[in-house]
């Protein structure tokens, strides 16, 4: 009989403890998350909420101060060319900080996506903490002490007995972790929401500070536009007006000229770079390709005589993208009161084009670059009234139609 109440009871307890062991293998199972919270996620999520809170700070400080640049740029009116280009510097110093704040939303809509994505990802792993830690807690309400206590009465030996205990420790120390854990992913989660709602705030905000840039921009182009007008409206003698816009045209074809004698100097050099092969230019504003004013003779909005325009104006909004229109070597990316900021290429076998009044330059001189290589944006810099693309190609030292290139 004894041996009988030893045997069942030696049954009891392997079952009890194959059940204990049972538990913890099943509990590990459904509670090992696979993204670990750590005291370093949380803190990444603070800072994220900290960077975010700075980078708002900064814009306001980034500002550009409207009135302090008309205030400046008032002295230079009697010198129409020193005031043209003090005005151009202002306008691509704001169209730079423009782009920078283009960049800038584009990363922080990508940085809400990864945050969005993130706390999704820990609300999935809190639900699965929460229904393993309810499996949990049911499993020992039904169960109770009982598993310990006959755990500690199977005990054969005091060894046996310290065993068990530490096995008993293992569980009770598994299930605090657990718990821990799951603080820890609701920690985050409220960390990580307080982040999304801090990273949109810093969106909006650079959004802001955008179309603030670019209504000071839009000031600054009216303002040169009017004084023009008013510069143009000034000179009564028609034959005076026409000879300014005809020495306005030899300072910019003798700029282009020099440039090209420049690169003569190392023709060799360059041609072995590259020789131009025939074939059609990709569309240097590819957004917008309305004509506001095409290559040839025409009649002088202004002067009202028959004059030659060299190029070819594509009407665009400041900021469009101006890209390389072929293969070449970047011969010269600079300001001239006339042309405003530019850029020219080299094409070889004499072939160049010019990219005028441009409001921000991308690419540098010496650069090389291929067919839709973005270079330049595009703006109203120089003698120019309104934005625009002024777009010119130029042959053996003379302008030729683009239309005989462009697509």
């Amino acid at each position: 009989m004894i041996r009988s109440i030893c045997s069942t009871r030696k049954s009891l307890f392997n079952v009890l403890s194959c059940l204990a062991l049972a538990a913890l293998v099943f509990f590990s199972s459904t509670l090992s998350i696979n993204a670990e919270v750590t005291e370093e996620s949380i803190k990444a999520k603070e800072n994220q909420i900290s960077e975010a809170k700075k980078e708002r700070d900064n814009l306001s400080n980034a500002k550009s101060n409207l009135e302090k640049i008309k205030k400046d740029l008032e002295a230079s009116k009697s010198n129409l060319d020193k005031y043209i280009t003090e005005l151009d510097a202002s306008i691509s110093d704001i169209q730079g900080k423009i782009d920078e704040l283009t960049t800038k939303i584009d990363d922080k809509v990508a940085q809400i996506e990864k945050t969005t994505a993130e706390l999704e990802e820990a609300e999935r792993i809190q639900e699965e903490q929460y229904e393993a830690m309810k499996k949990r807690i049911k499993f020992m309400y039904e169960r109770g002490n009982a598993v310990y206590m006959e755990l500690f009465m199977e005990s054969g030996s005091f060894g046996d007995m310290l065993n068990k205990a530490e096995y008993i420790e293992m569980l009770s120390s598994y299930d605090r972790k657990k718990l821990d854990e799951y603080i820890a992913t609701t920690e985050l989660i409220q960390l990580t929401k307080e982040a999304l709602e801090e990273e949109k705030a810093t969106l909006d905000a650079t959004k802001k500070s955008k179309e603030q840039e670019e209504a000071n921009m839009q000031a600054l182009m009216d303002q040169k536009s009017a004084e023009l007008s008013t510069v143009k409206a000034d000179i009564s003698d028609k034959q005076a007006a026409i000879a300014e816009y005809e020495a306005e045209i030899k300072a910019e074809n003798a700029t282009i000229a020099a440039l090209e004698k420049e690169v003569a100097a190392d023709k060799e050099a360059l041609n072995s770079k590259y020789k131009y092969d025939g074939g059609m230019f990709t569309f240097p504003c590819p957004s917008y390709t309305r004509v506001s004013d095409n290559f040839g003779m025409r009649m002088h909005p202004t002067l009202g005589v028959e004059k030659m325009h060299n190029g070819v104006d594509f009407a665009a909004p400041t900021g469009s993208a101006i890209l390389a229109a072929y293969n070449g070597t970047v011969v010269a990316a600079d300001y001239n009161a006339t042309m405003g900021n530019y850029v020219m290429i080299n094409h070889g076998n004499g072939l160049y084009t010019v990219y005028m009044h441009c409001s921000a330059v991308y690419a540098s001189k010496g650069q090389d670059v291929t067919a839709g290589t973005k270079i330049a944006a595009v703006g109203s810099t120089g003698r120019s009234t309104g934005p625009h693309l002024h777009f010119g190609v130029r042959l053996n030292g003379a302008y030729v139609s683009p239309w005989n290139y462009l697509k």
